[in-house]
C-alpha cells in the first residue's frame, strides 16, 4: 500500500511566537536609541538657531545705528520679531521699500520649547540660570550686555550650551 505523504510548508505557531518575541526584544533595545537621538538632534538644531539670531541681531544693530530690534530700540523695549523679519529703514520702521533685511524668514522657534517669545531680562545670566519669564511663551532671553540665550525645555532656565544634558535643560 502506497503511503501519501503530506506536504506542509509553512511554519509552526512556536515558531512564529519565537521570532516575535526576539522582535520584540530588539524593538524595546532599538527605540530608547532614536529617541535620544532625536532629542540631541533639537539640541543641535538649537546650537544652530541659536548662532543665527545672535549674527542677525548684530547685523540689525550694525545697520540701524546699534538700535536693537525693540519697539524703542532699547533693551527697556518690547521685543519686535517684525524689525527682523521684514524689510526695514534705517531707523527701524517696517516697510516694503525698506533698504535693509529682512534679516529672518520668521520669528525662529526655540527648537526645545516650540517657543518664539523674547524674555528681556533685567541682569546678566549665564548657562543653566533661572530667570523669571513667562515657560509658556519664552522661547529665548537677552541679557542687559546683549547676550541671547535659549529657554530651556519647560521654560525658566537658561539652557545650558556647554553643557547640553544639563537636569535644567529639560526643566
Amino acid at each position: 500500500m502506497d503511503r501519501i505523504r503530506l506536504n506542509r510548508k509553512g511554519f509552526t505557531l512556536v515558531e512564529i511566537l519565537i521570532v516575535v518575541i526576539i522582535l520584540g526584544i530588539l524593538a524595546a533595545i532599538v527605540i530608547p536609541q532614536f529617541t535620544n537621538a532625536s532629542e540631541d538632534a533639537r539640541k543641535s538644531s538649537l546650537t544652530s538657531q541659536l548662532q543665527t539670531l545672535r549674527s542677525q541681531v548684530e547685523l540689525y544693530k550694525l545697520q540701524h545705528r546699534d538700535q536693537w530690534p525693540t519697539d524703542d530700540g532699547t533693551l527697556a523695549g518690547e521685543w519686535q520679531w517684525n524689525r527682523l523679519t521684514q524689510k526695514t529703514d534705517e531707523d527701524g520702521t517696517a516697510s516694503s521699500t525698506g533698504l535693509f533685511g529682512p534679516y529672518l524668514q520668521s520669528a525662529p522657534k526655540n527648537s526645545l520649547n516650540g517657543k518664539s517669545g523674547m524674555y528681556i531680562h533685567n541682569a546678566e545670566l549665564a548657562f543653566g540660570d533661572a530667570f523669571p519669564g513667562d515657560a509658556e511663551t519664552d522661547g529665548w532671553v537677552i541679557t542687559p550686555s546683549g547676550k541671547i540665550f535659549a529657554a530651556s525645555k519647560q521654560g525658566g532656565f537658561v539652557y545650558d550650551e556647554a553643557n547640553p544634558n544639563a537636569a535644567n535643560n529639560n526643566n
